[in-house]
């Protein structure tokens, strides 16, 4: 079954589960959420018992929001638990320090911020919600003297927006600081089928601007990008499950690579793919194929066959936050036009309300390899040019 929730489900997930007659959770907040006429609705009490009298039956949830549900609804099982795992980075950080014993992490409460002794932090770490979403509250420190700016902006920044989430999605109560995990990072749908068995859905290349950078900005897929990382992925998928005991459970996992080989997670994200149904739909423009179709009928991709094509292009997703600098009720208007006029084959674009949200949308485009500049501007921009104040 899935459960939806705000603050975003695309056409294209509306289509998918009204077609294959998927049994959508009817919530009152799902109910709101502009489904398509005819949705195969199930009731929370429907949706409760099936659960209880099935054996962990399969669950996808469009938008960690729904979490909340799961934790009250489903507390007779040990699906709150395995969620609470991953969700928490803290609890993550412990579940998997045997695989990584030399990890440095610290838990800060919110109150100790401003007094906290940074000189005994090892440099340069990064600070984020123990439990958060969408790069909120996470910044790179490089030098101590960076420290009580951030501290800062990370009051500003929680005190603006964690009235739009709930505690189960954004809980900034509590912070972790952890190493720099340096290297090159990737994106990763997957999910753990019956058997506890990891199945890789999509696989994207998430550059950065600078070395202080930890937007969302840009994530690339390509037919290399999959064939280079694959085996290497799903071994740490492996891995991961043989820990946590996960099955019918879908994941995005954050992962970096350094120099010498060394993978380790960012951040692992339970019950869905990438938020505001980004991946898995660009993975279906991209290659062809339904990551949630794939998820809910217990299929696994057929790589060597979906790759046999697409040598030459890349398929991205661009995340449009609002990195003016320029708050955003004094932000009249965004040039989209403009926009897609610097990419070569835009794919679609979702506007947002970006007053509501600090995010003005996201674009799906198709480049040529020749051609990746396209995306390294985009990167590289505060999106000032494309902003009327």
């Amino acid at each position: 079954m899935f459960l939806i929730d705000k603050p975003y489900i695309s056409d294209f997930f509306k289509k998918t589960v009204k077609e294959n007659n998927i049994p959508v959770v009817a919530t009152e907040t799902a109910k709101g959420m502009g489904l398509h006429s005819g949705t195969y609705l199930i009731s929370e009490d429907e949706a409760v018992e099936h659960y209880r009298s099935s054996e962990r039956p399969p669950v996808y949830t469009s938008s960690e929001n729904a979490i909340g549900w799961i934790s009250e609804k489903l507390s007779f099982s040990d699906l709150p638990a395995k969620i609470e795992l991953f969700k928490n980075k803290l609890t993550f950080r412990r579940l998997t320090q045997s695989l990584f014993p030399d990890f440095y992490f610290k838990e800060i409460r919110a109150e100790e911020l401003s007094s906290f002794r940074i000189e005994q932090v090892p440099l340069p770490f990064v600070i984020k919600p123990a439990v958060g979403f969408f790069s909120i509250g996470v910044y790179k420190i490089s030098e101590h003297n960076e420290w009580g700016s951030a501290v800062r902006k990370i009051q500003n920044e929680i005190n603006i927006i964690q009235s739009l989430y709930p505690e189960k999605v954004l809980d900034a109560r509590s912070f972790i600081i952890e190493e720099c995990i340096n290297g090159e990072e990737y994106a990763v749908d997957a999910y753990y089928n019956a058997s506890g068995e990891p199945v890789i859905l999509g696989i994207f290349h998430h550059p950065f601007s600078s070395g202080s950078d930890v937007s969302d900005r840009v994530y690339i897929t390509s037919k290399d990008i999959i064939k280079e990382n694959l085996s290497e992925f799903t071994d740490f998928a492996q891995k991961l499950g043989t820990l946590t005991g996960v099955k019918n459970f879908p994941v995005h996992m954050e992962l970096r690579r350094d120099s010498n080989g060394k993978m380790m997670p960012i951040e692992v994200n339970p019950v869905r793919f990438g938020g505001w149904c980004t991946t898995a739909d660009i993975t279906f423009l991209a290659f062809d194929f339904n990551p949630y179709m794939y998820f809910y009928l217990q299929k696994k991709p057929d790589w060597k066959k979906i790759l046999k094509d697409h040598d030459d292009r890349l398929f991205s997703i661009v995340v449009l936050d609002n990195s003016t600098g320029i708050s955003a009720d004094k932000i009249s208007s965004f040039n989209y036009k403009k926009l897609l006029s610097s990419f070569e084959k835009p794919l679609d674009l979702r506007k947002i309300d970006y007053k509501e949200h600090s995010v003005f949308g996201f674009l799906f485009t198709e480049s040529k390899k020749n051609n990746i500049s396209e995306l390294m501007n985009i990167l590289q921009s505060d999106l000032k040019e494309y902003v009327a104040v």
